[in-house]
């Protein structure tokens, strides 16, 4: 009987830890989450308030250090990253979303934008 309880204990620790927390954005023409396309993204949304393209630097392998700068611009491209800033209306934060290789990677919420 412990070793069944062993197992049904490990199964629901097991499942609780696979979550991952996705953020999605609650538009008028539909729900946009993280993995839709920018041009989901525009369809269900419209057009933002504002919008920022910059070229954001690649990291190493380890994920914490960026790639040296002779080597950055000569051997390894910047990726181009669009952040479109959402005025959700009164009683709601702004909504930043990232956008990297027309694919939506991020959305964050706050009161201005970081």
């Amino acid at each position: 009987m412990n070793d069944l309880r062993a197992v049904f204990v490990g199964a629901a620790l097991l499942g609780f830890g696979t979550g991952v927390a996705a953020e999605s954005l609650r538009c008028p023409g539909g729900i946009a989450s993280e993995g839709d396309s920018r041009l989901s993204l525009i369809y269900k949304c419209g057009e933002p308030l504002l919008r920022d393209n910059y070229c954001a630097p690649v990291y190493h392998s380890d994920g914490i250090n960026p790639v040296p700068e002779p080597f950055a611009g000569a051997f390894v491209p910047c990726q181009a990253t669009e952040e479109l800033l959402y005025d959700r209306g009164a009683g709601n934060l702004m909504a930043t979303v990232r956008v990297r290789s027309g694919v939506i990677r991020s959305i964050t919420y706050g009161r201005v934008p970081r």
